[in-house]
């Protein structure tokens, strides 16, 4: 977690009103108690008004205003039609970046409850992806971010089997399928997987730096210049 976003979490823990310890607040934040003194004091420098002391606890006193954000009825509706989409189709994979987007908008509208995901003009209830895929795809995507190789056992349409160590670079989103365009270290060229095709799929410790030739915009440009 970068140290805005745990600045603004630690903001948002405060909210409440209540007295927060700093064991506390680190066992939340995954940080050590030091880190934690070290964003409050940043936090009461910056002007917002936290009182306590290490040891006892913080509490903050009055509530933090951020400038209010200008944003139309209209753009918080595709917002709000956004993260459902989002919830219903990934869940869990995105359900807690979905959760602090929200929060994070909120603090900076002239009233909160204007972006309310239960009151939008139009309703997402279907789930397009097992629960298989979404946890292929947690795994892609942290592969992704962190630029980690993923290894996994893969069955091809044509029923063949292999077991694979790729460099993950983009998941695409289809009508109804996930798939995965990566680097392949065992053919040593791009590949496509489907992610329900894939098993036993994991992070390797060898992680990868962007390469000429490797990259998605290498396979893009390969791509469209194969279609002309």
């Amino acid at each position: 977690m970068r140290r805005t976003d745990r600045l603004f979490d630690i903001i948002q823990v405060f909210r409440d009103g209540k007295l927060h310890k700093g064991e506390e607040l680190a066992q939340r934040m995954e940080v050590s108690l030091r880190t934690i003194y070290r964003d409050i004091d940043t936090l009461v420098a910056s002007g917002v008004p936290i009182t306590g002391e290490r040891g006892v606890g913080y509490l903050m006193q009055g509530p933090v205003f951020l400038p209010p954000l200008n944003i139309t009825q209209g753009e918080l509706e595709v917002l709000e039609l956004g993260l459902a989409l989002v919830q219903a189709s990934f869940g869990q994979v995105t359900s807690a970046d979905a959760k602090t987007l929200g929060d994070k908008v909120r603090a900076v509208l002239p009233r909160p409850e204007m972006l309310d995901p239960h009151r939008g003009c139009i309703g997402v209830y279907h789930t397009k992806f097992s629960d298989a895929e979404r946890d292929t795809l947690e795994v892609v995507r942290r592969g992704i971010l962190s630029r980690t190789k993923v290894r996994f056992d893969y069955l091809s349409l044509r029923q063949e089997r292999s077991t694979r160590s790729v460099r993950p670079l983009e998941v695409q989103v289809w009508e109804s399928v996930l798939t995965l365009t990566a680097w392949c270290e065992d053919r040593q060229d791009f590949r496509t997987f489907r992610l329900d095709r894939m098993d036993e799929v994991h992070l390797t410790e060898d992680g990868f730096r962007l390469e000429r030739g490797k990259t998605i915009q290498d396979y893009l440009k390969r791509i469209e210049e194969n279609g002309r």
